[in-house]
């Protein structure tokens, strides 16, 4: 039988099941439907088998698609409008989650476990070390691959080179990012000899001082600690929620980042 309208007041019923969650009798709740599914919503086509209790495939009916596509995820970056489902508000999933495509966030992506990337089938856990990998610069054919320095700090380095000057000017943003007192200089001469040494570091620049009168002539190397943080601490006894610092300055791949399975 085809009606052109259908109007339910109450509750909707199709299959068999006891949906107790909707309520029955009085305590119904007015608009909900259950349906015991299968159901396929969408282009049939894309489904030769049932796979789950609600398929939804992509927009058929011309009446509904609109003719200028509204692009919800524009904003972030990519538009793959219209969708087969659009969801306005939060969304809970209980279990497990397949994607055969990618995954696009346009803020954070917050994991409590780890993060696990398969590269050629071979998991990598991102929390281990943190990686960067790219098409090698000089070598055809070859990649490049390189890890983050880790260290007991939050630390912070500025590099270069002096030639016939005495002072090394630190970058402006040092002033508020950098604690002064926790800097320390690295120092090599270049080309000769040179007793170079470090007089006194103030006013975000670092005072050199060649004890012979050479012209300087140098590398150096400058390290410091964030000042808009508080200090790491290395060690701490219980597991990583008992961290004795403050969770939310530290950003973890992984809430469990230190279970091998």
């Amino acid at each position: 039988m085809k009606v052109p309208d259908l109007y339910v007041g109450k509750q909707l019923f199709v299959g068999t099941g006891a949906p107790t969650a909707l309520g029955f009798g009085p305590v119904a709740a007015r608009g909900s439907a259950y349906i015991e599914g299968p159901t396929i919503t969408g282009d049939p086509s894309v489904f030769p088998f049932a796979f789950g209790s609600a398929n939804v495939g992509p927009p058929v009916n011309p009446e509904a698609i609109p003719p200028v596509p509204i692009i919800p995820g524009f904003v972030a970056g990519f538009n793959h409008s219209p969708y087969s489902l659009a969801v306005v508000g939060d969304a809970a999933i209980f279990n497990d989650l397949t994607v055969n495509g990618q995954i696009e966030v346009g803020t954070n992506l917050i994991a409590q476990g780890e993060v696990i990337a398969r590269v050629l089938g071979k998991p990598h856990i991102l929390s281990v070390k943190k990686d960067f990998d790219i098409k090698h610069p000089t070598k055809k054919g070859w990649r490049l691959t390189h890890a983050c320095l880790e260290g007991p700090e939050a630390g912070v380095y500025y590099r270069g080179k002096t030639i016939n000057n005495d002072k090394i000017t630190l970058p402006e943003y040092w002033k508020g990012l950098v604690d002064e007192d926790t800097i320390t200089v690295n120092i090599t001469p270049v080309k000769y000899h040179q007793n170079i040494m470090v007089e006194k570091i103030e006013d975000n620049t670092v005072f050199l001082n060649e004890k012979d009168g050479l012209e300087i002539n140098c590398h150096f190397h400058v390290y410091g600690e964030r000042v808009d943080t508080e200090k790491l601490i290395p060690e701490y006894e219980g597991e990583i929620e008992d961290y004795p610092g403050d969770n939310s300055q530290r950003s973890i791949v992984g809430w469990n980042y230190d279970v091998k399975k």
